[in-house]
């Protein structure tokens, strides 16, 4: 069985996340979408909403699995019994960065191995980042984010419906 983890911290998720899980899902037996708890930041949604919404979101999905760790991404893996990690390129800042990721993981576990998939081009300059800026601002999110959790963003940053 081919299992797989596509880790991030999907706070929020988006369209672009999403397409990645659907074409990740199609490679492999099991994808478990992995969100990464990190002290470091202060995310906009708790780790529990978070996945819930991607479990909600991905809930069609028969092979999909969420769950929440801490720790080394490899571990993590190891956990799940996954021998691929996969990751997603938006464009060639992000293939350095993911590359070097990618090689310290094969270095502490030569059994995993990392795939890159391109994002679709129409997400290609989307990032969560980008969406809580739009929205801290009260901007349009629709086109970046499932309609579904339009209105959970606009809540956390108390915008009039």
């Amino acid at each position: 069985m081919k299992i797989a983890v596509y880790p991030g911290s999907f706070d929020p998720i988006t369209l672009g996340h999403l397409d990645i899980i659907e074409r990740s899902a199609k490679m492999v037996d099991r994808l478990i979408v992995g969100v990464l708890v990190n002290q470091a930041k202060t995310p906009l949604f708790s780790m529990e909403d978070r996945v819930k919404m991607i479990q909600d979101l991905t809930k069609d999905y028969g092979n999909v699995e969420v769950r929440a760790f801490k720790g080394l991404l490899v571990d993590f893996a190891h956990e799940c019994k996954a021998t691929i990690i996969v990751r997603g390129l938006r464009a060639v800042t992000d293939f350095e960065y993911e590359l070097q990721l990618a090689q310290t993981n094969k270095v502490i576990a030569p059994d995993v191995d990392t795939i890159f998939l391109t994002t679709n081009l129409k997400y290609s300059y989307l990032s969560s980042s980008t969406v809580k800026e739009i929205a801290s601002y009260h901007g349009d999110i629709t086109p970046f984010v499932p309609e579904e959790i339009v209105e959970k963003i606009k809540e956390q940053y108390k915008v009039d419906h």
